[in-house]
């Protein structure tokens, strides 16, 4: 049973007992909670503070709000992982070097991910690759359209791992790359240098050739990095640059 709240912030506690309960394994995913009104009396507060705790556990990925059908308990694990890792990494992006850290992270993760995909993929994945890249092409000059292509054929390349925690992981910082990449379709001949790329990381996979594609996405990276840095460095002053003298007045 609950126990009765007798404190400020009573909605706080509502939610830390429900949570506790669903982490402890007494409430599973697809059960269903008791309605606003049963919750309030069983703790013995109000039905808005019962409303508010539903809302921090819906935003922490445990349940699931649907009108008419009441509030379901839900496997939050990867929304809430999703959750951390992006706003742990969207706070660290903001210090001296954050877009370099965060083209090394991609280094480091997206080059195997590229050589899994090579052997693990399936024809609908690659299907999904390959309408991506062409969509891209399509649209070589709206960014929203290609930068959406262009996250959908890096989360196409993970979900061709069949690694569930690597497709977290990708998904986490996709809000990041997609900034990431508003920058690069602002540098002239950035999308059409990031279309040569994934074509080579493409065929590689439709081979079967995790070197060949652990190679292709190591080159496209580079030019990430490259692109990125001719972005940063545009708006910055002349003599704002490492090495460059002061101008007199």
């Amino acid at each position: 049973m609950y126990i009765p709240i007798q404190s400020v912030k009573v909605f706080e506690q509502v939610a830390e007992q429900i949570e506790k309960r669903i982490l402890d394994g007494e409430l599973r995913s697809g059960d269903r909670l008791p309605t606003e009104r049963e919750l309030a009396e069983q703790f013995h507060v109000s039905r808005t503070a019962v409303r508010e705790a539903m809302k921090i556990l819906a935003q922490k990925g445990l349940v699931d709000m649907r009108p008419g059908r009441g509030t379901i308990v839900i496997d939050g694990a990867p929304r809430a992982m999703q959750h951390s890792i992006g706003l742990a990494m969207k706070l660290k992006l903001g210090e001296v070097g954050g877009s370099d850290n965060l083209v090394e992270v991609r280094e480091i993760l997206e080059t195997e991910i590229a050589a899994l995909a090579a052997t693990r993929a399936t024809e609908r994945e690659i299907a999904a690759m390959r309408e991506a890249v062409k969509v891209m092409d399509e649209h070589l000059n709206d960014a929203d359209a290609y930068i959406s292509a262009d996250n959908n054929f890096h989360e196409a390349l993970a979900q061709g791992t069949q690694n569930t925690l690597i497709l977290i992981l990708v998904n986490s910082i996709v809000n990041l790359l997609s900034e990431q990449r508003k920058q690069i379709f602002e540098v002239e001949g950035g999308p059409q240098r990031g279309q040569i790329h994934h074509k080579r990381i493409l065929e590689s996979i439709t081979r079967r050739d995790p070197e060949a594609a652990r190679a292709a996405m190591r080159a496209h990276l580079r030019q990430v990095r490259a692109d990125v840095r001719a972005f940063t460095d545009r708006d910055i002053s002349p003599w704002l640059k490492p090495g460059a003298s002061q101008p007199h007045d």
